[in-house]
């Protein structure tokens, strides 16, 4: 077989194909796992005042999700099925320990904002749901990217909330000010989780006006 059929062979059925592939972009479009599956909508209302707690948080679920796709699929033939939620839970628990001890060591003042938020990933529908639909079902490849894809899905629209909350609510972004208050003054309920959820909910508006074949998804 020669070198140029065995690349084509790997593209088609290894990591790089077209089916492995749309593990990471459906999640960031047409399956996303807040606008499109309505999960994780409570995390994304509270971490979202700041841009930078919401690139924090966005980070640390794509990293939990990926991780533990892959942990839980290299255990899934060996997992009882009578016990594979206090597995899956025991997986998560001890990624989320070590982001948030990372956290605490390397960004404190971030920390003290979050660890209640970062504590709670363990119950993140997003995390979950994937270990029990995919992971326990597929092979360590597609569910490292199947965790990646629906970690930065869910992660997109938490960073795209944070941006125009910090941004109109205090016309900063990440301590910068972007709009001066001489000519701007800050809008002080895009701060409240209801301007959250107006800014999801235009997402969703958004989302399914560009694809009507969304329209009847719920």
């Amino acid at each position: 077989m020669s070198d140029t059929t065995i690349a084509a062979v790997a593209k088609e059925e290894g990591l790089l194909s077209k089916k492995n592939r749309k593990l990471i972009t459906d999640p960031l479009t047409d399956n996303n796992p807040i606008t499109i599956q309505v999960l994780g909508v409570c995390s994304a209302l509270a971490v979202t005042v700041k841009l930078d707690n919401s690139i924090v948080m966005a980070v640390s679920v794509v990293v939990v999700c990926a991780v533990a796709n892959l942990v839980i699929s290299l255990l899934r033939n060996s997992i009882p099925g009578r016990i594979r939620m206090i597995v899956q839970l025991t997986v998560v628990a001890a990624l989320v320990i070590l982001v948030d001890q990372f956290l605490k060591a390397f960004s404190y003042s971030i920390w003290k904002e979050l660890s209640v938020y970062i504590g709670l990933i363990i119950t993140n529908c997003i995390v979950m749901g994937r270990l029990e639909a995919f992971a326990m079902g597929n092979k360590p490849g597609p569910s490292f990217l199947d965790g990646l894809g629906n970690g930065l899905g869910y992660g997109a629209i938490l960073v795209i909330v944070g941006f125009f909350r910090e941004l109109f609510g205090k016309g900063e972004l990440m301590g910068y000010t972007i709009l001066p208050k001489e000519y701007y003054t800050p809008n002080g309920m895009m701060l409240t989780p209801a301007a959250a959820m107006f800014i999801i909910g235009l997402l969703i508006w958004i989302q399914r006006t560009r694809n009507p074949k969304l329209v009847n998804v719920s």
